[in-house]
């Protein structure tokens, strides 16, 4: 296990080897999610461009409400109806920002995320849905670049983080149903919702992501803090368990520090 809270100048605690690989599994949707907001930006691609199954944009893709499953190729229903938690519908914007931007997925996260943010031992080892592995001490850079972007304009991570075609419900896998299951362009915003794996400080403003590999990343603006948690143990129970009460007290005692 790693783990660190990150402020805007770096880590101001942590806790495990924050230089040891871990596998990021789902953490790996945020930071597709990222490089979307550049290729956007760069003028790439468009969030509202045709993507995925008739019907379906970039958009939808981001935000599980393309009509995939959660794995497999064929829509299992129809775009917009449902927040069906996707790792295809990651996949396939990546598939959709390659092509665009004329070069492997994986050739523009490195070059438009991880080499700027100086992520220099984070790989990507198979889909961009979840398949990179990264390091504590590099995905505090990601944090915070999160709590203060300088690769894109404020307004764009505030669209990312906000609610996208609200009010559908859905299965946030492993730990229940939601209704309604918010979503933004790649990041969950289901934070402080009784049974949710952030506990009950966090504020409803927070967002991120955890992966089945027994990771997470949260970021709660109004403490002004992130904590990013790396671990080799598969998701399961113990992490329903131990998650909330950590993300608990780290936020008690930030807003401690800060009062």
């Amino acid at each position: 296990m790693s783990v660190a809270v990150v402020g805007r100048e770096g880590a101001v605690a942590s806790s495990g080897e924050t230089t040891r690989s871990f596998r990021l599994a789902s953490v790996s949707k945020l930071l597709a999610a990222y490089a979307a907001l550049i290729a956007v930006e760069e003028g790439a691609l468009a969030l509202d461009d045709s993507a995925g199954p008739p019907g379906s944009t970039v958009r939808h893709l981001l935000s599980h409400t393309a009509g995939y499953g959660f794995d497999g190729p064929d829509p299992i229903t129809g775009v917009g109806r449902r927040r069906i938690y996707s790792n295809t519908g990651i996949e396939r914007f990546a598939s959709y920002l390659a092509e665009r931007a004329q070069m492997p997925y994986g050739t523009y996260l490195h070059d438009a995320v991880l080499a700027p943010l100086r992520m220099t031992n984070t790989e990507l080892r198979g889909s961009a849905a979840h398949g990179v592995w990264s390091t504590v001490a590099d995905l505090t850079a990601f944090c915070r670049e999160l709590l203060r972007p300088q690769l894109v304009h404020q307004s764009s991570l505030d669209e990312a983080t906000r609610v996208q075609f609200p009010g559908l419900p859905g299965i946030l896998p492993g730990v229940g149903r939601f209704d309604p299951c918010d979503w933004g362009l790649g990041f969950e915003l289901n934070a402080g919702r009784p049974g949710h794996w952030t506990g009950t400080e966090v504020s409803n403003r927070a967002f991120g992501h955890f992966g089945g590999s027994g990771t997470f990343l949260l970021v709660d603006p109004t403490v002004d803090h992130a904590l990013v948690c790396l671990t080799d143990r598969d998701f399961g129970p113990w992490a329903i368990q131990a998650w909330p009460p950590l993300c608990d007290a780290v936020l008690r005692e930030l807003r401690g520090v800060a009062a």
